[in-house]
């Protein structure tokens, strides 16, 4: 946690969430193992097994080992690890019913035959979740985290208001094409990458203190998941305002990843410092300093491509 003049702001949010279908999981093996654990008898009735008496010491342990995978889902802990602990749950119960579906006849065979059907169908989901949870642990292994500050002369308060529009952003960011707000919380991002390509996502503000914190993050399905924080502190001395930037983004594999990596450059960190840098430059004199008149627009993107204007070669000059 950091202080902002006495008030106590939250770290920065990771942009990978974890899987809904694992969470989903997670509240199902709760309602399993409590009721494996509070009617077990009912339960082997239901599962054709009644008629064993080690039916009534494998409920129970059943009941707890759900218990378990309840807790470790839904608090969202090693999500990975407990989603497939569960799917090796779910083969022993398979193995354990097949027994049982061989001795048993009549209805009771056709109780265990449905159970395993269900029990099956329960694996199959299982499996989903498992390698959704594992997709997001790699993200977060190839995690990027980049923290950087510059000192702008100008009151907290015009550095916030201006990077609260975030149509702004563009301005200052180089690997921003555009920025398009949709209401007072989420936006539309676009960037242009190596050969043209389009990385695009929605983002959403999650925290907002006027003239101290903004806190956003991209949304569900965004291929690239990033998150950022940038806090506005006076600067010690009357010398304007400490801008400090907090940012993370996980790089998909595959020729994506590639895409992104070129994007953002071999140097990342230094990257963003330019970007502040320019912020810099915009906030205090209204522009980024490359060229007279900035014929290329006024985006972040079209001035690094300008070259700053030179004086003519002697045979062009009149």
């Amino acid at each position: 946690m950091n202080r902002i003049d006495g008030v106590l702001l939250p770290e920065l949010d990771s942009p990978i969430r974890e899987p809904l279908l694992a969470r989903a999981v997670g509240w199902l093996s709760l309602v399993l193992g409590v009721g494996a654990l509070a009617v077990p008898g009912r339960l082997a009735e239901l599962a054709g097994v009644d008629d064993s008496p080690t039916a009534r010491a494998i409920i129970p342990a059943v009941g707890a080992r759900e218990l378990g995978h309840a807790a470790g889902l839904i608090t969202g802990r090693r999500t990975a690890g407990w989603a497939w602990s569960r799917v090796a749950g779910d083969a022993m119960d398979l193995t354990l019913l097949a027994r049982a579906l061989t001795d048993r006849s009549g209805d009771r065979r056709k109780r265990v035959a449905a159970t395993t059907a269900v029990i099956a169908g329960i694996t199959a989901v299982d499996v989903l979740a498992a390698l959704g949870a594992s997709r997001a642990r790699r993200s977060r292994d190839r995690m990027i985290r980049i923290d950087v500050g510059v000192t702008v002369n100008r009151s907290p308060a015009e550095a916030y208001r201006f990077w609260r529009d975030v149509e702004n952003l563009p301005r200052f960011m180089s690997h921003l094409e555009s920025v398009r707000a949709e209401d007072l919380r989420r936006s539309h991002w676009t960037a242009r990458g190596p050969a043209g390509r389009l990385i695009e996502w929605n983002a959403e503000i999650l925290d907002d203190q006027p003239n101290r914190s903004i806190a956003w993050r991209s949304m569900p399905g965004a291929r690239v998941p990033n998150a950022g924080r940038v806090r506005f502190q006076p600067a010690p001395g009357d010398r304007g305002t400490e801008v400090r930037v907090q940012l993370g983004y996980a790089p998909p594999a595959g020729s994506l990843g590639r895409a992104v990596a070129k994007l953002f450059g071999e140097a990342p960190e230094q990257q963003v410092r330019d970007d502040l840098r320019r912020f810099k430059q915009v906030l205090e004199t209204g522009e980024v300093v490359r060229s007279e008149g900035s014929p290329d627009g006024i985006s972040a993107r079209q001035q690094v491509m300008q070259r700053p204007a030179q004086p003519l070669p002697n045979g062009h000059r009149r």
